[in-house]
This record gives C-alpha cells, sequence and structure tokens, in this order.
C-alpha cells in the first residue's frame, strides 16, 4: 500500500497520475536520457537503467526497464556494456567511487567522452527515480505479463507520453 494517496496505477505510473505537475519534467528527463541523441542505443541505455534499479532492489524499475531492454535486443555480454555497468554500479553507490581505471576500462572497450557521461547521468537518474518510486511505497506488481505490457508500449513509444 502506498505510503500518500494515489491512484491504483503501478510503480512511477501512479506518482504521475497523481502528481501531473511533475510528470511532464521526469517523463522529458526519462525520454532524453533513453531515447534522446546518445553514442548508446535505446537498449543499451535501458540495460544500464534496468541494473542500476536491479542493484537498487527497484523491483519495479529493474521489472520494467529490464523487459523493455529485452524488447529492444539488448546484449549484456557486449564488453562496452559490461564496462559501462561498472562505472553505473559504481555511480549508483556513490559518484565519486567513479575511478580512473573504471573510465581507463570503458574507453578500452570503445566508450568516448559522451557515452561515460550518459552513462553516469542515466545512473544518477535511475537511483533518483528508484528512490521516488520506492520511498512513497507505490504499488509493485507480481504478475510478469503486466511488466512485459508496458514494455512493449515503452519500447514502441518512449517516455514523452505524445
Amino acid at each position: 500500500m502506498p505510503h500518500i494517496d494515489l491512484p491504483p496505477l503501478p510503480g512511477i505510473a501512479g506518482l504521475l497520475a497523481g502528481y501531473p505537475q511533475t510528470a511532464e519534467p521526469l517523463n522529458n528527463l526519462a525520454e532524453t536520457l533513453l531515447r534522446g541523441p546518445s553514442p548508446l542505443s535505446p537498449a543499451q541505455r535501458e540495460t544500464i537503467a534496468a541494473y542500476v534499479s536491479r542493484r537498487n532492489e527497484c523491483t519495479f524499475c529493474a521489472e520494467t526497464h529490464g523487459a523493455v531492454a529485452r524488447q529492444l535486443g539488448a546484449d549484456e555480454s557486449d564488453p562496452l556494456i559490461v564496462a559501462l555497468l561498472a562505472i553505473a554500479d559504481r555511480v549508483r553507490v556513490d559518484g565519486r567511487s567513479v575511478t580512473p581505471d573504471d573510465i581507463t576500462r570503458a574507453r578500452a572497450a570503445g566508450a568516448d567522452d559522451r557515452t561515460i557521461h550518459d552513462t553516469v547521468l542515466i545512473a544518477a537518474a535511475f537511483s533518483m527515480f528508484n528512490r521516488y518510486v520506492d520511498g512513497l511505497g507505490t504499488l509493485t506488481p507480481t504478475d510478469p505479463a503486466m511488466y512485459e505490457r508496458h514494455a512493449h508500449n515503452l519500447a514502441t513509444n518512449g517516455y514523452s507520453g505524445r
């Protein structure tokens, strides 16, 4: 049961519906990070979002973005994404824990400045999204099919709601 009065919608959907004044900027942020111009593919960016959410134990976000990443053809074994997930994990805990060695490994795997920038920003933003969703005790569905349906919509239409 959510900690505050919200529409009976799961995860961030309930928060966005219940607080429309923050819905547009948050959707725009997600759209920019996950679908806007980037050297990272949408599948790679969704993989970072899912990974950070999983590590933060935010079930709603981890399941949603994991399903979107799968629908977009994500490959978690790619050496570049492996190096970027290591950076994302450090950012999720404490941004100051990213080391020069982390950056060197990412560059060796093919990352440029923009790739590293986008990874850090996605990891930081999803840590915020995760805390927003879990900090207000939003509804977390247990049916995997719900995440797949929601993911299909996000994979097809993105986050801007347009």
